[in-house]
């Protein structure tokens, strides 16, 4: 079964509902999922049937457009009243991850008080295909510059999943892969396995192999020695947000990589589209971390609980790598390098240059 047939996340106008591919049942079961009420939609972003950064924006984005369809009001004021309140909501699903908010801000401002009703559900429409259109060219410009970073061959280790199944198509740290073997460039992925949820072995592994890549599981705490064997070119990563000065969050685990590649000199990228990028915070610091729930760790992956009952869990979603530990991070509008807080504010002073066009 070749996973990337099957779109991550689509509209289905005809019956208004948000369909997305349920990550939680992979790789075992292909189940898509038909959503048509908010609370569900919410419930899919916080519970990871929809994941990865760029996917739940879209998601959101549809989300939003399609609890536009069922606003009741007389008039533009309280449509968009009830409109925000929708949006927050659907925002409270997941803190880390800025293309959340950045998508359905996106979403909000595309309306405004002097359009009818139907005008505002018809731009919602529209601007909500346009992200995902945007996306599909974001991160094939993202796998362009990443296939700049590698040579045919090439050993490369990921952590998490950046692919397709977190996107529209290709992804952004396996974009470059993805590309490649369009291409008839064969490399060797080291996916680590991510724990506490799984995403490398369960996902990453799983669309890799589906497109044809060498690809070898490893648990989390082999990185180590993976590198010190010389079996590694480059460490490619996604990202969740990204602070002014380069600073970058992403799947608990990633700073760890961070600290073994700089240790063993093996240039480590992170990968993503300028919409991640925050230029309004200063450093990692200031990202909420989100922290989950226990059972993920004691009981989720097991027939039985494995961890004695009522011991203390801590269960932080994601970590933040030093910028000084980041060799380059790479977008649609090219890969910024040190120092980060020079080259991210070109690469999004472009991107913004871009969008007035």
């Amino acid at each position: 079964m070749n996973i990337l047939k099957y779109e991550t996340v689509s509209l289905d106008e005809n019956e208004k509902a948000l369909l997305i591919l349920d990550q939680t049942k992979l790789p075992a079961q292909v189940n898509i999922l038909h959503l048509t009420e908010i609370h569900d939609i919410h419930n899919a972003i916080y519970t990871l049937q929809v994941r990865g950064a760029p996917a739940i924006g879209i998601a959101a984005a549809f989300g939003l457009y399609l609890e536009a369809l069922k606003i009741d009001a007389q008039d533009s004021p309280s449509f968009l009243a009830k409109l925000r309140q929708a949006k927050d909501y659907l925002n409270s699903a997941r803190p880390t991850a800025v293309n959340l908010s950045w998508a359905l801000n996106r979403m909000y401002n595309s309306v405004n008080v002097s359009m009818s009703i139907p005008e505002i559900r018809e731009i919602l429409r529209l601007e909500a295909l346009a992200i995902k259109s945007e996306d599909t060219e974001t991160c094939r410009r993202i796998g362009e510059y990443g296939l700049t970073l590698i040579h045919d061959g090439d050993g490369i280790l990921t952590h998490c999943n950046a692919g397709q199944l977190a996107t529209s198509k290709y992804g952004t740290a396996l974009a470059p892969i993805h590309l490649g073997r369009e291409r008839g460039m064969n490399f060797h992925v080291y996916c680590d396995e991510t724990r506490p949820l799984l995403q490398g072995a369960r996902l990453s592994a799983f669309e890799l192999m589906a497109d044809g890549v060498d690809t070898t599981l490893i648990c989390d705490n082999m990185a180590a020695q993976v590198m010190k064997e010389g079996r590694v070119r480059a460490v490619f990563v996604g990202c969740d947000r990204a602070a002014s000065n380069g600073d970058c969050c992403n799947k608990i685990g990633t700073s760890g990589l961070a600290v073994i590649a700089k240790h063993y000199g093996i240039p480590f990228y992170v990968f993503c589209p300028v919409s991640t990028v925050d230029m309004n915070i200063k450093t990692g610091s200031e990202i909420v971390i989100e922290q989950r729930k226990p059972e993920e760790i004691t009981e989720m992956w097991y027939s039985k609980r494995m961890a004695p009952d009522n011991v203390n869990v801590y269960n932080p979603a994601f970590d933040v790598t030093d910028h000084e530990l980041i060799t380059g991070i790479v977008t649609e509008y090219g890969i910024a390098l040190p120092p980060f807080t020079e080259s991210l504010k070109t690469i999004t002073n472009a991107n913004q240059a871009h969008c007035l066009r």
